[in-house]
C-alpha cells in the first residue's frame, strides 16, 4: 500500500460558503458548499481514492482488501471492518444548530451506531465570528428543559471570539454550534447522529421551524459547568504539538518551515491522517513512494507504512490524528 488521497464529497447547504473551494483551490468554485467530507465511511457517503493504483477503490473496498494492513490490527480489533473517522472541512455562512451528541452507549441502544466525540480547528474567522460550546453558568436537566419552554436556553451556552489556529475538543454530551462567519477542520467519530436543541428560532420557506430533539438531548447533555472549553496549545516550529488526546482520537498540529520529520507509526498499529491547514509539503513513505499534500489536501497513510518523511516545499502547518 502507498499514502493514499481520496475525492472531496462536497455538501450543498443552505449556510454554505464559497471558502472550501477557494482553500482546497477547487475550480470552477462552487457556492453554499458548507461541507467537504474529506475521509468518510458513513452510508451513502463513502470516500472513493483518487490518486495511483487503487484509485477508484472506495474506502469500505480497501478495507475488504487490507483490512489490518489498512486500518492497524488494534484498530481493527476495535472497530471491524468500520472506518471509524470521518474527517471533515466546514464552511459556516450562517450560526448552524446548537446540538450535542449521545456518548456510545447511549448511541448503541438509540441508533445502533458510534457516539460522536469531535474536534475542531479554526482554519479562518470573519470579524466577530464566534463558537458556542459548552455552559455559561450552572443548569440542570429540569432547567433545561424550562429554558427550551420559555425560549432562554441561549443565555446558558458559552459563546467563544476566534482567531484563527484556535482549538475546540467537543466530547459527546457538550452543547456546541458553529457560529457564523467560522471556517473549519473537523476530526469525529465517525457517526451521523446529532440531536438539534436550538435553531434560533428560524422557519423555513412554509413558515415551519425544524425539529428540535429537546427530550432525547435531556439525557445525552453534560450538564457540568467546566471552567475552560477551548483547547490551550504552543506553537512548535519545525516539530510538533499535541491539540487533542482522547479515547477515539489523537491529533497533532505538525508546523514545518526550514526542514522536515520523520515520524515512527510501528507503535502506533494504526492509520494516520494528514491534513494540510497551510502551505505544502512532500510525503515520503519506507518504499521510496512520494506524495505531495497541499493546503486543503488530506492524505490517509496506512497502518503497514511503519515510518514517513514530511518535507515542507513552503511552510506548512499539517494536522495529524490516528486511534490511539
Amino acid at each position: 500500500m502507498y499514502p493514499l488521497k481520496f475525492t472531496p464529497i462536497l455538501k450543498s447547504t443552505l449556510w454554505g460558503g464559497t471558502e472550501i473551494c477557494k482553500f482546497k483551490q477547487l475550480t470552477p468554485g462552487l457556492e453554499r458548499i458548507g461541507e467537504s467530507w474529506e475521509i468518510s465511511h458513513v452510508r451513502d457517503n463513502i470516500s472513493v481514492v483518487s490518486n495511483g493504483e487503487l484509485s477508484g477503490k472506495s474506502l469500505e473496498e480497501l478495507i475488504d482488501m487490507y483490512d489490518a494492513e489498512l486500518l492497524g490490527k488494534k484498530v481493527a480489533n476495535r472497530f471491524g471492518n468500520k472506518f471509524p473517522l470521518l474527517i471533515k472541512f466546514i464552511d459556516a455562512c450562517d450560526d448552524l444548530s446548537i446540538q450535542v451528541h449521545p456518548d456510545d452507549e447511549l448511541a448503541k441502544i438509540r441508533h445502533n451506531s458510534f457516539g460522536k466525540t469531535e474536534m475542531w480547528y479554526v482554519i479562518s474567522a470573519k470579524e466577530n465570528a464566534k463558537l458556542y460550546s459548552g455552559f455559561s453558568k450552572s443548569i440542570t436537566p429540569d432547567e433545561y428543559v424550562e429554558s427550551m419552554r420559555n425560549n432562554t436556553f441561549l443565555d446558558y451556552v458559552l459563546q467563544h471570539p476566534l482567531s484563527t489556529g484556535d482549538v475546540f475538543f467537543v466530547p459527546t454530551g457538550r452543547v456546541h454550534a458553529i457560529g457564523a462567519g467560522t471556517f473549519v477542520a473537523e476530526i469525529q467519530q465517525t457517526s451521523d447522529v446529532t440531536y438539534r436543541i436550538y435553531d434560533f428560532d428560524r422557519k423555513d420557506t412554509h413558515g415551519n421551524a425544524r425539529e428540535l430533539h429537546t427530550e432525547l438531548a435531556k439525557d445525552a447533555i453534560d450538564y457540568t459547568l467546566y471552567p475552560e472549553y477551548k483547547t490551550e496549545y504552543k506553537d512548535a516550529d519545525n516539530g510538533f504539538a499535541s491539540l487533542v488526546s482522547c479515547p477515539y482520537f489523537e491529533t497533532n498540529m505538525l508546523q514545518l518551515s526550514t526542514h522536515g520529520i520523520e515520524r515512527d507509526n510501528i507503535d502506533k498499529d494504526s492509520f494516520v491522517v494528514y491534513i494540510c491547514m497551510e502551505g505544502s509539503a512532500v510525503i515520503s513513505d519506507i518504499n521510496g513512494f512520494d506524495l505531495s499534500i497541499e493546503k486543503g489536501e488530506t492524505v490517509l497513510v496506512p497502518a503497514s507504512l511503519a515510518k514517513v518523511s514530511i518535507t515542507p516545499t513552503k511552510s506548512t502547518k499539517i494536522l495529524e490524528t490516528y486511534i490511539p
